[in-house]
């Protein structure tokens, strides 16, 4: 059956020239046209978009779907379909918050993907790490350091990390994510601030344990992203050939120039700080997680200018745990409207994820051949970008390959 989503004003995922009275032609999963005015076919479903705005199903390059909470013990004891409970509340709640492909940064499996690929549950498209990898005492190695094991265990896996050692562990524990379909590997190169005993500044993983994983990744044609909040460890991504800088904290202009002319993406994390800086200590985040978030909102405001003067591509990602925080996941665009211009926001939610994604032409875009992800808007998002904060009254259509997920038109 063909579907035409007809007179609306066309952002293409990229381009700043809109098209006006537009048109999109569906035909099964993907988009068979893209055209101005008046499109007639035989039998086919025409919903009339009234001039609204017309775009690519958003992109968050940063999610954890198994994320019911920030206190990240509490959720490393729970059991695992308990876990699986949350993440498909979560994942449904994010396609109709108009998030049609998600990238899971520790933790995501095969068990969600399947079920999503065969309609046992809904979400978005799902590309994912499996278990984040962490050394013994970083950001995934949840242990307090008063913690015994009472089994003599040396080592430690949470609901998203994995703790391993070592250049020929790691390479084995990527071959081993890789062979249970993870379409990314995920490395942890910083301190964090939910994790108990690591600073901050604290570089992770030694250069052979790094490269181990980076090359790993390439035998599967795919790529390794990395935890790194500081400008030390954002180099090291460059330097050794990690293609994702995730939060990216506290970049220079020097390093920022550095990871513009390695080609590296860096993906900004802005609502987890806004929470946390919130509501860290009532959610269980320790005193010494509280203090790690001194001044990080401006501290990140900084790093984002640093990286747009140079040139560098970033995505968006919003790192978000806890149920009741959930839902403010289309807020991060207006976070990073506060920073950058609409466009640059628009382009990292939508055609920059999909390169991230290794999708460009199949995700994030408006053109022939391309999967049909599409929202229209009720408002314009160059002057808005706050109406993705209330999906419910601001996106009437979310489609996702070709298919109605909500219309109120």
């Amino acid at each position: 059956m063909i579907t035409v989503l007809a007179n609306a004003t066309i952002f293409d995922g990229d381009s700043e020239e809109l098209i006006e009275n537009g048109a999109v032609v569906i035909e099964g999963d993907r988009i068979r046209e893209v055209a101005t005015g008046a499109v007639r076919f035989s039998n086919s479903r025409v919903i009339d978009c009234g001039g609204r705005y017309l775009m690519p199903g958003l992109i968050d390059c940063h999610v954890h779907a198994y994320s019911p909470t920030f206190n990240l013990q509490v959720a490393d004891h729970m059991p695992a379909s308990l876990l699986a409970a949350h993440a498909t509340r979560w994942l449904r709640g994010a396609l109709h918050r108009g998030f049609t492909s998600v990238r899971d940064a520790g933790g995501g499996d095969i068990g969600l993907a399947l079920a999503i690929e065969q309609g046992v549950i809904e979400g978005p498209r799902f590309f994912f790490s499996g278990k984040a990898l962490s050394q013994t005492g970083g950001h995934s190695d949840n242990r307090a350091a008063d913690h015994v094991a009472q089994c003599g265990c040396v080592g430690y896996a949470g609901a998203n990390g994995l703790v391993v050692d070592g250049a020929d562990a790691i390479r084995w524990v990527v071959r081993d994510e890789l062979r249970r379909g993870a379409t990314q590997i995920k490395l942890m190169l910083s301190g964090g601030v939910t994790s108990p005993t690591d600073p901050m500044w604290m570089p992770q993983f030694t250069d052979e344990e790094i490269s181990a994983a980076v090359n790993e990744a390439a035998t599967r044609r795919t790529y390794v992203m990395a935890h790194a909040h500081t400008d030390d460890a954002a180099r090291r991504c460059a330097t050794l050939g990690i293609r994702t800088v995730e939060h990216g904290t506290d970049i220079g202009e020097q390093t920022a120039a550095f990871l513009a002319d390695c080609g590296t993406y860096v993906v900004p994390t802005l609502s987890a700080g806004a929470v946390l800086s919130r509501h860290g200590a009532r959610v269980g985040l320790p005193p010494a997680g509280v203090e790690k978030l001194r001044g990080v909102t401006e501290i990140t405001a900084r790093s984002i200018e640093n990286l747009t003067r140079a040139g560098v591509k970033l995505g968006m990602g919003t790192d978000l745990f806890g149920d009741e925080f959930h839902h403010l996941q289309g807020g991060e665009l207006q976070l990073r409207g506060e920073i950058s211009s609409p466009i640059e926001v628009l382009r990292s939610a939508t055609s920059i994820g999909a390169e991230i994604l290794q999708k460009s032409g199949e995700l994030g875009c408006i053109r022939p051949g391309a999967l049909a992800d599409i929202l229209v808007l009720q408002g314009d998002p160059f002057a808005d970008l706050g109406l993705f904060a209330n999906p419910e009254t601001n996106i009437p259509v979310i489609m996702k390959g070709g298919e109605i997920v909500r219309c109120s038109l």
